[in-house]
């Protein structure tokens, strides 16, 4: 990794620092996108290590956010994405930081932060992942007709080529089989699976669950063959 794979905007960000450490620091920050998925622990030192040399640079914090959120520290990624917010003035990072404060059991902070005026200048998808996790609130809270009808608005003004198309569609689909109206919850399983280019939903195993499809894994079958012939352990 050379740091030269960051897009333009971090680079821009970078150049506050020496070139030297803005180069290091690059590198780091590829090694958290790199590790992120596969081994977040590493991908932690990484960006720990991109804060201690460049604390008041935005993409690090987020960085560090990212990566505490991935692993479940709520309370120190709502503290990272705070920092991004005061040093950045961006509020994309709003959606995460209600999903921190829901995670915290801190549910009415969490509408309230999703309420402000911030989250009225978002961008697109992002609002979509802001309306996403409010669902889920309204669905902590009992409240599952809220759940569907914060998302009604959205789904049916959204390009479905958009990428978080498939996401949302799937939200609201949830959303309403919760709320007990299983017909609405396949058509937008449907329309989610036909979104999901990406494939990053279980919609069609969901659509197939409500139409009663059994899939055999024949594969499964053959190796659950093999594993019939192996010897008996001994008692």
């Amino acid at each position: 990794m050379t740091g030269h794979e960051v897009d333009r905007a971090v680079k821009n960000q970078l150049r506050t620092l020496s070139k030297e450490n803005a180069e290091g620091v690059a590198q780091h920050l590829v090694m958290v996108a790199e590790l992120l998925d596969v081994e977040p622990e590493a991908a932690l030192a990484h960006a720990e290590t991109a804060v201690r040399r460049a604390g008041r640079v935005p993409a690090a914090r987020e960085a560090l956010g990212l990566v505490a959120y991935r692993l479940g520290d709520w309370a120190r990624a709502l503290g990272e994405f705070r920092t991004v917010r005061r040093l950045s003035g961006s509020s994309h990072l709003l959606p995460l930081m209600v999903d921190c404060e829901r995670a915290l059991g801190r549910h009415d902070k969490a509408l309230e932060l999703a309420q402000s005026e911030e989250a009225n200048n978002l961008a697109i998808d992002d609002r979509v992942e802001l309306a996403i996790v409010v669902s889920g609130i309204r669905r902590d809270l009992g409240q599952l007709d809220a759940a569907a009808a914060g998302l009604s608005d959205l789904v049916r003004r959204i390009n479905p080529n958009r990428p978080s198309a498939a996401r949302l569609f799937y939200a609201y689909a949830d959303a309403k089989l919760a709320a007990g109206d299983p017909d609405a919850a396949r058509d937008w399983f449907a329309r989610a699976a036909d979104a999901d280019h990406e494939l990053t939903t279980d919609a069609a195993e969901r659509l197939e669950e409500l139409d009663g499809v059994d899939v055999t894994d024949l594969l499964g079958d053959e190796d659950d063959d093999d594993r019939g012939f192996e010897a008996a352990p001994e008692h």
